[in-house]
């Protein structure tokens, strides 16, 4: 990471990326109560630190929970596109190399790598990049998990977890973009300051699952089609209870 604050850079929400919203002036300071509740946790490891401060991460450090949901709309995108990928008996769209990649299925990291550059291709920006890793992360996880799993005839469950796992890395990604280096200067040393990021992913990762859960609950199977629209109220349920922790 090159700065404890990249979210303000200007390679952020670069505006060619029809994808990704319009750049807005970060106001100053703006992680400042975030990285108070931050330092807290990462010294102590105490629980209630961290829902502080994912309260102030949510509610000041990106102006609210409708706003901070608007910011990650091209992780909903990106899953729109995993979902039509993942339907049972396609294949991702893509240049002839990564259809040559896709065929030769002996080579699971070719396909894995051939998935990853077609749901999200490469753009230079630390956002693109940080979804190309959540994306490989996540199919990575789901071959743990279903380790017969085939990549192009996905179960129902297989899928859902894929594009939650997903969702969740990705929040966590942009997490570590704006405060990975807050976390790791303040622990006391390396390996506790890595242990406090693993909660933290881990922690994200269960509110984003608890949100699919009771929206797929509450609602129809989602299509495909759907899926996008699925990911964002996830998305959005989980920051609104972030923003409400007490903090």
């Amino acid at each position: 990471m090159t700065s404890d604050d990249p979210a303000d850079s200007s390679t952020d929400n670069a505006p060619d990326d029809p994808d990704r919203p319009r750049p807005q002036e970060a106001p100053p300071a703006r992680f400042r109560d975030t990285r108070r509740s931050l330092t807290s946790y990462a010294r102590n490891g105490d629980s209630r630190d961290l829902r502080r401060a994912l309260s102030h991460y949510v509610r000041s450090g990106y102006g609210g929970t409708t706003t901070m949901t608007r910011r990650l709309g091209a992780t909903a995108v990106t899953a729109g596109r995993l979902g039509t990928m993942f339907q049972s008996g396609r294949t991702p769209d893509g240049t002839s190399l990564r259809d040559a990649a896709l065929a030769n299925g002996s080579d699971a990291n070719a396909v894995l790598d051939a998935i990853v550059d077609a749901a999200s291709p490469a753009d230079g920006t630390q956002d693109k990049e940080a979804s190309r890793v959540s994306i490989r992360n996540a199919l990575s996880d789901l071959l743990v998990r279903f380790p017969d799993a085939d990549l192009f005839a996905l179960t129902e469950a297989q899928r859902n977890y894929v594009i939650e796992r997903y969702a969740a890395f990705d929040v966590y990604a942009r997490f570590c973009l704006d405060l990975q280096k807050t976390v790791l200067d303040k622990a006391p040393d390396a390996v506790t300051g890595m242990r406090r990021l693993r909660y933290i992913r881990e922690f994200i990762s269960e509110q984003v699952s608890a949100s699919f859960r009771r929206i797929r609950d509450e609602d129809a199977p989602p299509t495909t089609r759907s899926i996008a629209q699925l990911t964002r109220a996830a998305l959005r349920e989980t920051l609104a209870v972030f923003e409400e922790y007490t903090s």
